[in-house]
Formats: C-alpha cells, sequence, structure tokens
C-alpha cells in the first residue's frame, strides 16, 4: 500500500513563502539542495498537488530549461481540483475532482509508489485534517522571518504526533527531518 508523503520547504520559525528575502530558496540554493532535489525526483513516486500549484508549475516547466523539469514531466501527477478541467496540459498528469477523503484512500490501494505533494499548502492542510499524511519531510532553511512574516506554515494544521525516522544536513547549511505521523 502506498504512502501519502509531505513535503515542506520551511524557514527555522515555519514560513514557507519567500517573505522579505524572496530569492529561490531564502538564498540557500546549492549543490548540495540541488542533488537533494535530483535524488528525490528519482525516486519513483506520483506528484501530488493542487490546482493553484499545478498552473504556476505547468507554466514553469514550460518556459524553463531546469534538467529537473524533464524527470517531472516523466512522474505520474495527480491534481485534486474542481476548478481545472480536461485536458490537462502538462504530461502524465490526472485530474482528480472527487472528494480526496475518498479519492486518497482509493489511491493508497493502487500500488506501492509514494504520493509525494508539490506545494499546494491549502491541500496539504485538507490532507492534513482529513487524516491522510502518513510521512512529513520538511527541508529547514537557515533563516527566520520573525516580525515580517505572515501566516507560519504549521499553524492551521491540527495536532499530530511525530516519530522521527530520519534527518540529514545538507551543504552544512540545511536540515532535511523526515517523520512518521502518527
Amino acid at each position: 500500500m502506498r504512502e501519502l508523503v509531505v513535503d515542506m520547504f520551511s524557514t527555522l520559525d515555519g514560513f514557507g513563502d519567500g517573505g522579505p528575502q524572496s530569492a529561490a530558496y531564502w538564498g540557500y540554493d546549492g549543490p548540495g539542495l540541488s542533488a537533494w532535489v535530483e535524488r528525490k525526483l528519482a525516486e519513483d513516486h506520483v506528484i501530488v498537488m493542487g490546482a493553484t500549484s499545478y498552473r504556476m508549475m505547468a507554466e514553469i516547466v514550460q518556459e524553463g530549461d531546469d534538467p529537473s523539469f524533464v524527470r517531472m514531466a516523466e512522474l505520474p501527477k495527480l491534481v485534486f481540483s474542481t476548478t481545472l478541467t480536461q485536458p490537462l496540459s502538462w504530461a502524465n498528469t490526472t485530474l482528480v475532482d472527487e472528494p480526496l477523503e475518498t479519492a486518497v484512500p482509493a489511491l493508497k490501494q493502487l500500488d506501492d509508489r509514494p504520493m509525494i505533494t508539490l506545494g499546494s499548502p491549502s491541500l496539504v492542510r485538507s490532507l492534513f485534517d482529513a487524516g491522510l499524511v502518513d510521512r512529513l519531510r520538511v527541508m529547514v532553511f537557515p533563516t527566520m522571518h520573525g516580525r515580517e512574516g505572515e501566516g507560519p506554515l504549521f499553524t492551521k494544521l491540527p495536532y499530530k504526533q511525530l516519530t522521527l525516522l530520519s534527518n540529514e544536513v545538507i551543504d552544512d547549511r540545511l536540515i532535511s527531518l523526515e517523520y512518521k505521523v502518527n
């Protein structure tokens, strides 16, 4: 049975947007992060996202030349949306317009490839609220938004007990933490 994994990039104080320093990855992009992304993309999985992330990523992928975009196009993608309509422009993308409370448990029965979120904070909140998340991976960047930030990532999520499965230091700057959601 497949698992649903939520990936989040976060500042130390829990913010997920670019905030006042809007450079990509808060200015901490580097060879270690690129290698981590490539390693994760190489794993067999299904990408899960909402309509807003789909619209943004489909546009970026069509206009960009990042080597990871080829792999992202190859991977199967599930887009949860009641506002998008077929056909979707991004290759290997399936539109899921049924309630996630029934769709995700059925999708988990299909095979062993994990479903991994891409962006989609609203979808992530809904998945947590429905108790459908199996694992949480957080990439922590060494920056804080402090008083300049708005709406930390974790504020609207339900209370969950987590068990640490792994941790990894990347480029001596970033920390990847992986948890089982209990």
